[in-house]
């Protein structure tokens, strides 16, 4: 089998360790078949597309909507990066599923409007697949409605041309989109699990997705949340794409 692609750009081992390991348990695959370039690391190397089955993108703590000079030269050459690998993804049509971050990446290289009109709080929200939704086969097997993890600054607030929505919180009306027949992007985060989440919100308790001071009564409140579904996204997008 060809193996998976995972771009990732978190600087913190803990998160990046953590998120890679959550792509391999949620997609169903082994080591050897998710191979993962940590960009925040340094240049993207040359990637040959036809190496692989497909490419994943996982969350990352930068923010497309920062302006140019409260970027850092990291976040600079990770955007420019990222946007040449997908000069040729979208124009292969090349199966393409970025989480959370893949809105903002994905979604600015084909003109949607990313903004902060959408930030939605950590937590569980309740997501709602449209009809386009509904007949989406990477959405195959889930309800109508479902709770998912999410925890952002920014978010779509005008889709790209010629996208289609594929579902909505009440938050936040673009919670995943596919653009021509094989790139997705979803806003929440379908590899994050309970305890994924709250070791993620220790490594970023001073990132300003919540204050710290609140950091016991958010995990509080965490537990009682029950998050089932996002998953089968992952699972449906290995097992479509999965080349021989």
């Amino acid at each position: 089998m060809k193996p998976f692609l995972l771009i990732a750009t978190r600087a913190e081992d803990d998160a990046a360790d953590s998120e890679y390991a959550a792509f391999l348990n949620y997609g169903q695959l082994r080591p050897e078949e998710l191979h993962r370039v940590r960009v925040e690391a340094g240049p993207l190397p040359p990637i040959d597309l036809d190496a692989y089955s497909g490419v994943l993108v996982g969350g990352s703590p930068f923010n497309s909507t920062d302006p140019p000079e409260a970027k850092s030269a990291v976040q600079h050459r990770v955007e420019a990066d990222l946007s040449t690998l997908l000069d040729e993804v979208v124009t292969r049509d090349f199966p393409f599923l970025g989480a959370c971050y893949g809105v903002a990446t994905l979604g600015v290289h084909q003109g949607a409007v990313v903004d902060t009109t959408y930030g939605e709080a950590v937590g569980a929200v309740p997501i709602t697949l449209t009809p386009e939704g509904r007949a989406d086969p990477l959405l195959e097997g889930l309800p109508d409605t479902f709770d998912a993890y999410v925890g952002h600054k920014e978010a779509c607030s005008q889709l790209p041309p010629g996208a289609v929505l594929l579902a909505s919180s009440p938050g936040c009306p673009v919670q995943m989109f596919r653009i021509k027949q094989n790139l997705y992007a979803t806003q929440f985060h379908p590899e994050l699990d309970l305890p994924g989440l709250l070791g993620r919100l220790a490594t970023y308790d001073r990132h300003g997705y919540y204050p710290p001071e609140e950091q016991s009564a958010l995990f509080a409140a965490l537990e009682h949340t029950s998050v089932q579904h996002p998953p089968a996204i992952l699972r449906n997008f290995t097992a479509r794409y999965a080349q021989y």
